[in-house]
Formats: C-alpha cells, sequence, structure tokens
C-alpha cells in the first residue's frame, strides 16, 4: 500500500495555513513535553528544594546531551523520509523506516552502558555542588536506563514528521504527560523519593511516549509497506549511510553546543548555589517561552524537504519567509515574558528570593536568543531541509566553540563580568547558525544541491 495513506502532502496548497496545520499539533507536543518536564522541577523545587532543582538538572545534563543525539538522527531520518516522500520514492521510504529502528535500538543500548558506568565521573567533571552530589547521581543512573525509550520515539516521531503526520506524536507525548504528572506526586510528593522519584516518573513517562509509538506503527505497518518483524529486520547499507552522513555531523552539532553548555554549567556552579540555581531554571524558562519558535521552524524544515524532493525552489522561498514573520511574532511574546514577567517566570520554579532577583537578570539578557530564533531557524530550515550536513556541523562548531565558549570566557574572566558574562556567551553563540544560515539560502546553493541518496 502507499505511503501517502500516512502523513500529509506538503507541496501542495497555500503555505501558510498548511504551515499552521502542520505546526499545531507539533507546537502542542513540544508544549506538553516542556511542561512535563517542568513538573519535575516544579514539584522537587517545591518538595526538596535548591538541592533537588540543582540534582535534578545537573543529574540530566549528561543524559540530555544524550538524548540529542537521538533528536539528531531522528532529525536525519525526517530530512531523508521528507525528501523520499516529495520524491514519491515510497519503497524507499519503507526500507528508510526499517533501518532506522534497529540501528538506533543499537545505538541507545551502547549509550545507555557508557552513561551507566561513567556517572560518577561526569558529576564530578560538571562540578555539581556537593549539597546536591547524591541527588544527581541517583537522578542520572535511573534516568539513563530510559535511554533506549527515547531514542525509539524520536525515530519513530522523526519518521512521521518527514512524511507531514504530526497530530499522532502529539497523541504519544500527551499519554506521556499524563504519565509523568502521576508518576511525579506519588513517588516525590506522596512518597518522597526525593530526585530519584523523579527520575523515575521520567522513565515510566519516556516508556508509555514510546510504546504508544511501537504500537502505532505496528498497526499501521502495512500502510507504510514494510513488515514489523524479525524475519524482515535487517539494515540496509544504503539507508544507513544517508542517515550516518546525516546524523553524525547533526550530532556534532549538538554535542558542540551542549559540551559548551556543560561547560559553561560548570563553571557556572562555582559561583555557588544560587547562581546554579538561577542558570538551571533560566534555562528551563527559555526554553518553555521560546518553544513557539522552535516549533515553527521544526515544521519548515519537514516542508523545506518535501519541496526540495519535488523541486518546488519558489515554495521555499515562501516557506522561509512565512516561517519568519509567523516566528517572529511569536519571538516578541517571548520578550515580552523576559522584559515584563521575569519574576512570575521564576516563581513558578522557586520561592528563594535570592534566585527570583538573578533571575531577572538572566531573563533579560536571554532577549537576545528571542530575537536571533526566528531568523535562525527560518533559515537553517534550508540548510536542513537540503541535508547539508558540513553547513550543520560549521553552525555547530561556530556556535557552540567559537562563539559561547570564546565570549563566555572572555566576558566572565577577563572582563570581570563573573556570572553574568556565561549568560552572555550562551545568548550571543545564536549568532553562529544566523551567519550560516543567512549566507546558505542568499547564496541559492540549495537550489542545486543533490536529493539524499542519489547519485
Amino acid at each position: 500500500m502507499s505511503t501517502r495513506r500516512v502523513g500529509n502532502d506538503l507541496t501542495q496548497g497555500a503555505i501558510l495555513p498548511q504551515l499552521l496545520r502542520f505546526v499545531l499539533p507539533m507546537l502542542l507536543a513540544n508544549i506538553v513535553q516542556q511542561l512535563y518536564n517542568t513538573v519535575d522541577m516544579m514539584v522537587i523545587g517545591r518538595f526538596v528544594g535548591s538541592t533537588g532543582t540543582v540534582g535534578v538538572s545537573t543529574g540530566g545534563e549528561v543524559a540530555t546531551l544524550i538524548t540529542f543525539m537521538a533528536t539528531a538522527f531522528g532529525s536525519a531520518a525526517q530530512i531523508y523520509v521528507a525528501q523520499l516522500t516529495g520524491a514519491n520514492d515510497h519503497e524507499s521510504v519503507s526500507g528508510t523506516i526499517m533501518t532506522s529502528l534497529l540501528f538506533m535500538f543499537g545505538l541507545s543500548i551502547v549509550c545507555t552502558v557508557i552513561c551507566l558506568a561513567c556517572s560518577w565521573l561526569f558529576l564530578n567533571w560538571l562540578n555539581c555542588p556537593q549539597e546536591a552530589f547524591g541527588q544527581a547521581y541517583k537522578y542520572m543512573m535511573i534516568v539513563s536506563l530510559g535511554l533506549p525509550f527515547i531514542f525509539g520515539y524520536n525515530m519513530v516521531c522523526g519518521i512521521l514528521r518527514g512524511m507531514g503526520e504530526t497530530k499522532r506524536p502529539l497523541l504519544f507525548v500527551t499519554i506521556a504527560a499524563i504519565a509523568n504528572v502521576f508518576m511525579d506526586l506519588m513517588f516525590v510528593a506522596w512518597i518522597p523519593l526525593e530526585a530519584a522519584g523523579t527520575a523515575i516518573a521520567t522513565v515510566t513517562a519516556q516508556f508509555a511516549s514510546f510504546a504508544a509509538a511501537m504500537i502505532y506503527l505496528y498497526r499501521m505497518q502495512d500502510s507504510f509497506g514494510f513488515r514489523l518483524s524479525l524475519k524482515e529486520a535487517k539494515i540496509e547499507r544504503r539507508h544507513l549511510n544517508v542517515l550516518l552522513k546525516l546524523g553524525l555531523p547533526m550530532t556534532a552539532q549538538s554535542a558542540f553546543i551542549h559540551f559548551s553548555q556543560l561547560i559553561c554549567s560548570s563553571h557556572v556552579n562555582t559561583f555557588g548555589l544560587v547562581a546554579s540555581a538561577t542558570n538551571s531554571i533560566g534555562n528551563r524558562v527559555q526554553r518553555l517561552v521560546n518553544i513557539f519558535c522552535n516549533s515553527v521552524t521544526q515544521g519548515s524544515g519537514a516542508m523545506v524537504g518535501q519541496n526540495l524532493g519535488a523541486r518546488k525552489f519558489d515554495r521555499v522561498r515562501e516557506i522561509v519567509y512565512t516561517t519568519l514573520a509567523t516566528s517572529g511574532v511569536l519571538a516578541a511574546v517571548s520578550i515580552i515574558v523576559a522584559l515584563f514577567f521575569p519574576r512570575q517566570a521564576y516563581g513558578i520554579f522557586t520561592t528563594d528570593p535570592a534566585v527570583i532577583d538573578f533571575g531577572v537578570t538572566y531573563l533579560r539578557i536571554a532577549v537576545i536568543i528571542f530575537i536571533c530564533s526566528p531568523i535562525q531557524g527560518s533559515f537553517m530550515a534550508v540548510v536542513t531541509g537540503s541535508g547539508n550536513a558540513k553547513l550543520s556541523f560549521l553552525a555547530g562548531m561556530l556556535d557552540g566553540v567559537l562563539l559561547r565558549l570564546g565570549i563566555s570566557f572572555l566576558f566572565a574572566y577577563t572582563l570581570n563580568m563573573g556570572v553574568k558574562g556565561f549568560f552572555y556567551g550562551n545568548a550571543l553563540a545564536r549568532l553562529g547558525p544566523v551567519s550560516v544560515g543567512l549566507a546558505y539560502y542568499y547564496s541559492g546553493k540549495w537550489k542545486t544541491a543533490k536529493l539524499l541518496g542519489r547519485k
């Protein structure tokens, strides 16, 4: 059967209505995901305090880094499937699905073993405050066991997004959110397991979303044109090569960015518990209020991929500028929150007045991020949709290594700005991918780029 029974054709119709219809479920899914992650911080902050907050944040840093690897390969599958779908190559789509799932399963097992074996070393490297070390260690050990569920979920959702389907991922993450809230209240508020309880809730939610995704995939396997069985389980080299060609540079990009964030967080932690808590909560608030722009730009990447596969270049241009206008409006809301409601935003996560006061400074600096996000997302969508792995790698290098670390250490130590220097470095690092995206789009080279997997 045709894979067109699943997903939507993003190469036809008016851009703005189609973008909004495609992105709205993705936006809601990302909101739900951030909210259920936020519940962890709210519950641990209210019932355990700053040591629990820092423990969950620091203990989750390495798991978050590994999650970026899962997201990168899920995005690689999304780009590849989007181009194949736009080119009506359904046979290759079915081969890509099985190859992607098997590869991700093996990769997740390797990452789980590494995290379990090196957790103590990682936390020492992050300069985790001694008061929160025990909380962080328990959290990291338990959350590492859920990595196979994260990898599997991200891959299934990446495949579906590439085919133009965003409603099912919303259902999957909603199931996870319900499970997470219930388990958080049970294992932290009712049974006082502290950070370990939050970790159990997180892993349970991840399993719930992964199970829902796999059940859907099994039921719809005829529509995808493949069989989810051990007999049919094989990795096709040509599809794996494309996934590696895309996924490795995208993983490196995320790794550069997140490793630089880890290094900065490690230095921020040396400034004390207040600075560490401010940074931990600020990162959560930043992601929450910035999620609208990210959802719009994530959706535009899938649309760009399908239209490049169909060789519809005029629609690609219209997608870019429509995305820029839409995400610009949403970024303005984020700026308003950061400038006029910073205390209220921080007050959701903590009652510590010192952390709330310092949080005002953090969010005002984060305005730089909210200004850059629409530009970065709109034009980098073309880099992503075309599958230009080299430029994705370059963007990660500029963001993670040259700018974030360079500016942070310059401002913090050379200019004696202290912890605020790291806040500025995190914000100004966005100028790297903004420059790469603008240069690639206006060069026009994306119009002559070869489709993925084609000679």
